[in-house]
């Protein structure tokens, strides 16, 4: 789960956003890598993972520099996290534990699905999970943003496979994006980050 919290008029808002995927899609790596932390010893996730960090990505906004920082949190939690916590973190993605995603849906903004772009067999499972999200109630209002993860890898699937296999662009209920990312390299989760932020300034951050 990840907040971003945005300072204006002296009045903090905060926009939660969850991240989720199949198992050994690499949210987990993600997260280790936004955190700077090693991504050579990640085991899979069995729950769900909260960290904090300190986010200051200078959003571009019209080829300037936004004047408004952005903060995002990320920071360990037992359990579920209240409005007040900055969280981010993955769902662990195993099919035993996919029936608990339903717990973290409420009130999210945004929702980073998290796709392995080496994983053709698993394409179809993965359109069919996305698809289940898509019309749960809670998540209605919430954009999307679709890491192609694993671009670096020789072989793996292209955008236009990955926009195909999921049917992307028969969404109608969900404002989407997909951006190819590599977690083991770090390549694009800044720029991740920078589209959700400037998403939220467009959606909710209204002054």
């Amino acid at each position: 789960m990840l907040s971003i919290l945005r300072k204006a008029r002296l009045k903090d808002k905060e926009m939660r956003i969850l991240m989720l995927g199949l198992d050994n899609a690499g949210k987990t790596t993600i997260v280790k890598r936004i955190m700077n932390e090693d991504v050579n010893s990640v085991s899979p996730t069995l729950g769900f993972i909260i960290k904090t960090i300190d986010y200051d990505g200078g959003v571009m906004a019209n080829g300037k520099e936004a004047t408004n920082s952005t903060s995002v949190g990320l920071f360990p939690s037992p359990g579920p996290v209240s409005l007040a916590d900055l969280p981010q973190g993955d769902v662990g993605g195993q099919k035993t534990l996919r029936t608990y995603w339903k717990n973290y849906f409420e009130k999210t903004d945004t929702l980073i699905w998290v796709v392995d772009a080496t994983d053709r067999e698993r394409l179809d499972d993965c359109r069919q999970e996305l698809k289940g999200l898509l019309v749960q109630e809670r998540l209605m209002g919430a954009s999307l943003l679709v890491f192609k993860n694993k671009s670096d890898v020789r072989g793996c699937m292209s955008e236009d496979e990955i926009r195909e296999g999921l049917h992307l662009d028969r969404i109608q209920t969900h404002k989407w994006h997909i951006l190819p990312c590599s977690a083991m390299t770090g390549a694009n989760l800044q720029e991740g980050l920078q589209w959700v932020v400037q998403d939220a300034k467009d959606r909710l951050f209204l002054y």
